[in-house]
């Protein structure tokens, strides 16, 4: 973290100098000198030639790649003086300079060429790399490409979360130093009570029992229990409805035997009440009537 930190703060400074040492009318300029020199960066380039692509094998790709629309290709090698005497790529061993070699090929889709100076037949000091994907030429970035780019983003990134950070920090001269996020005011905001809204209503229950009713009468079980705790017995489409027919049927005659027994108890306890009464004295018998004597 050290290093990182004293490279972070070692570009920022350099960055400010660079900032406070050019005019603000030189900025576009500086802009279009950096696109420009993105465009001429070898890296950020490639080529292809959709005539070849199709026909594309380890036997021409040599060829493929010393096109004259390519680039990547420089008119100086040993392979371009072979080439004009009509010669095999066997007596490349045989010179000194810069060459190109197939490295691996992996038909149809990968090939990696090698340019290389040469300085005897058997030393070679590789000096660039290129691959080629479905016809496409790019070359490869070197190591100091990749760490400087790697470099460059984690500084910007680690830049960026102290940035992020600092943006949180406040200060009070009674209070001091404290953090304040903004997931704190999210969750301040979500813990406001809220009416607690209903499952449903009363008829809202009552209508869904009547609706409930009414398709298992038509849609009767396919097993019934007669009592609880009893073994469910299974039964027939016929047998089920006569069931439900049977239920159906006994409902008025209980109803009938309930206000039966109701007045049978009623006459009962009003022949007790009267009874009691005339026991306690409360109703006199009628006095009889006198008969009168003739003279």
């Amino acid at each position: 973290m050290v290093p990182v930190m004293s490279v972070a703060r070692r570009i920022r400074e350099s960055c400010l100098t660079v900032s406070l040492s050019v005019p603000i009318n030189s900025k576009i300029e500086y802009t279009s000198v950096m696109a420009s020199s993105d465009k001429d960066n070898p890296l950020h380039m490639n080529w292809s030639d959709s005539a070849w692509i199709p026909h594309l094998n380890q036997a021409n790709v040599m060829d493929y790649f010393s096109e004259r629309s390519n680039p990547f290709y420089d008119r100086s090698c040993n392979n371009e003086v072979i080439r004009m005497q009509h010669r095999s790529p066997e007596h490349l061993k045989a010179m000194t300079g810069v060459e190109y070699e197939l490295v691996h090929a992996q038909q149809p889709i990968l090939f990696v060429i090698r340019k290389q100076r040469r300085h005897s037949p058997e030393q070679v000091t590789p000096l660039t790399y290129y691959y080629i994907i479905a016809g496409v030429v790019y070359q490869a970035p070197d190591l100091a490409s990749i760490i400087n780019t790697r470099m460059l983003t984690s500084v910007y990134n680690i830049q960026s979360a102290l940035e992020e950070v600092q943006s949180y920090s406040r200060y009070h001269p009674s209070k001091g130093y404290w953090w304040e996020f903004k997931d704190q005011d999210k969750d301040k905001s979500s813990q406001v009570t809220r009416p607690k809204e209903e499952v449903s209503s009363l008829f809202q229950r009552q209508r869904v029992d009547v609706l409930l009713a009414d398709l298992t009468r038509k849609f009767p079980h396919k097993v019934y229990q007669p009592k609880p705790g009893e073994k469910p017995v299974t039964l027939s489409r016929t047998d089920a409805t006569a069931g439900v027919k049977e239920e159906i049927k006994e409902e008025p005659n209980q109803s009938q035997n309930n206000a039966n027994s109701a007045l049978s108890g009623a006459a009962s306890s009003g022949g007790s009440f009267l009874s009691s009464n005339v026991g306690q004295g409360m109703m006199k018998p009628p006095q009889a009537k006198k008969r009168k004597l003739s003279k």
